[in-house]
C-alpha cells in the first residue's frame, strides 16, 4: 500500500513537473519532504587558504601521485591502489601495496613475501575534496575527515600517511620515523623535481614535507565528479531521473538510508558500528575507530566503479550491501564477535525490504559521474614505472 502511494505521488510529481518548467519546488513535491537532507555537490571546490590551487602545483601533484619514488622499494605509487581505471580506487577487497605486482584483480604479492595486506578497502579519491561536506556544519579543507577511522584531517595530511605505512608504501626499506625524510632526500636528488617544486611554491629549497602533502592534495582536488544525473535533478532538471530511479529515491528515503547517508556526499562522516564480517585475509580482526569496530560512513557517489564495498571489501555488489542492511534491520549481525548492544542505534531506523533493493540500486546509479580527469602521465621525473609495479 505504501509503495503504491509513493508510486502515485511520483507520477503526480512527474505530471506537475511538465507544467512547472524549471521550478525545483514543484518537482521536489514528488518525493517525501526529507529529500531536504540530500543535496547537489557544489560546482566549485573548497580550497584551504594556505594551499591555493595553481596549475604548477596540480601538475606536480599529479606526477607525485603516479611516481613510485615515494615508496620504500620504489614499486608502489599512490595510483597503484587509486587508479583511474577503477575510479581512483581498485577492485580488490583489501589492498596489496608493497611487494605486489599487477593491477586490479590481477594484483598479487610477489614471492617470497612477508608484507601483510593493507587492512582496509581502498577508498576512491574522486570527490574527496568534498569530504566533510554536509547539510549541517561542513568540515572541509583543513578540517576534512579522512580514512575509515578518521585518524587524520585534510587531504594534505592524508597524502603523507601511506608513505609511512609498512604495508602500503614503506615496506622494510626504512623505519616509519625516517620515511618522509628518506623520500624527501630522494626527491631533492632529482633536478626535475627541484625545479617543479620551485615553480609550484615560488621558492628555492621547496621540497619539504608540507609541500609534498600540499602538491598531492592540490592534484586530488582536481579529481571531481560533481555533475551526476542526481546533481542535475537537484539543480532543477526534473526530467533527468527515470521513473524507476525516482521510485528508488523514494524508497532510499523511506527505508532509513539517509540516517547515515545524507548531505551532498551522502555521508554524515561519522563512525558507526554495523557488524560487517571480518575479512579472513587479515591475521587479526580490524577493530576500527577507538577499537569499537566502528567505521566512517562512506560516500555513495560513483559506486559503479568503486566495488567491492564496506571497510574491508566483504560485500561484492550493491545488492549484497542492501541485503546486509535488510538482515541488520531484522536483527541479524554478520560479525559473530559483535554483540547486539554494540550495533549503532541508528540501525533501528532501517527498514530495508528485499523487494525494494533493485529500485534503490537504480537510484544509486544516478549518483555516478565519471567525467573526471582520468589521464595518466606518460612518464614521471624519477623515470620509474608510472603507477608503480602494475604490469
Amino acid at each position: 500500500m505504501i509503495k503504491n502511494l509513493l508510486y502515485i505521488v511520483t507520477i503526480t510529481g512527474l505530471i506537475a513537473s511538465c507544467n512547472a518548467g524549471s521550478n525545483p519546488k514543484k518537482r521536489v513535491k514528488s518525493i517525501p519532504d526529507d529529500i531536504s537532507v540530500l543535496g547537489a555537490l557544489p560546482l566549485t571546490v573548497p580550497v584551504p587558504e594556505d594551499n591555493p590551487m595553481t596549475s604548477e602545483k596540480t601538475e606536480l601533484g599529479k606526477l607525485l601521485f603516479f611516481d613510485p619514488i615515494l615508496s620504500g622499494n620504489k614499486d608502489v605509487a599512490c595510483a597503484t591502489c587509486h587508479h583511474p581505471e577503477y575510479g581512483f580506487a581498485e577492485s580488490l577487497e583489501i589492498s596489496i601495496g608493497v611487494n605486489g605486482s599487477g593491477l586490479g584483480l590481477s594484483r598479487a604479492f610477489n614471492q617470497p613475501n612477508d608484507i601483510p595486506f593493507v587492512k582496509r578497502n581502498s577508498q576512491t579519491v574522486v570527490n574527496t575534496a568534498f569530504n566533510g561536506l554536509t547539510n549541517g556544519e561542513p568540515k572541509v579543507g583543513s578540517q576534512a575527515p579522512m580514512f575509515w577511522d578518521l585518524r587524520v584531517k585534510s587531504l594534505e595530511n592524508q597524502a603523507l600517511e601511506p608513505i609511512k605505512a609498512l604495508e602500503e608504501m614503506r615496506g622494510h626499506a626504512y623505519e616509519q620515523s625516517d620515511a618522509l625524510d628518506k623520500v624527501l632526500s630522494r626527491l631533492k636528488q632529482i633536478a626535475e623535481y627541484r625545479q617543479l617544486f620551485k615553480e609550484a611554491f615560488g621558492a628555492e629549497n621547496a621540497i619539504t614535507k608540507e609541500n609534498l602533502g600540499k602538491a598531492i592534495a592540490a592534484y586530488e582536488r582536481t579529481i571531481i565528479g560533481n555533475n551526476s544525473r542526481f546533481d542535475q535533478y537537484m539543480r532543477g532538471n526534473h526530467s533527468i531521473l527515470s521513473h524507476n530511479e525516482l521510485d528508488g529515491l523514494n524508497l532510499f528515503l523511506k527505508d532509513g538510508c539517509t540516517k547515515c547517508h545524507h548531505g551532498p556526499m551522502f555521508s554524515d562522516f561519522k563512525t558507526h558500528v554495523m557488524g560487517v564480517a571480518d575479512n579472513g585475509k587479515l591475521k587479526s580482526p580490524d577493530d576500527g575507530f577507538e577499537k569499537r569496530y566502528a567505521f566512517r560512513t562512506p560516500s555513495l557517489r560513483n559506486l559503479r566503479t568503486t566495488y567491492p564495498y564496506m571497510h574491508n571489501g566483504k560485500l561484492k555488489t550493491l545488492e549484497n550491501v542492501l541485503e546486509f542492511y535488510e538482515d541488520l534491520s531484522g536483527g541479524k549481525i554478520a560479525n559473530s564477535t559483535i554483540k547486539p548492544e554494540q550495533i549503532d542505534p541508528l540501525t533501528e531506523k532501517l527498514n530495508v525490504d528485499f523487494k525494494d533493493i533493485s529500485l534503490i540500486v537504480e537510484f544509486l546509479n544516478s549518483l555516478n559521474d565519471e567525467k573526471y580527469d582520468k589521464s595518466i602521465p606518460s612518464r614521471v621525473p624519477s623515470n620509474l614505472m608510472v603507477g608503480g609495479n602494475i604490469n
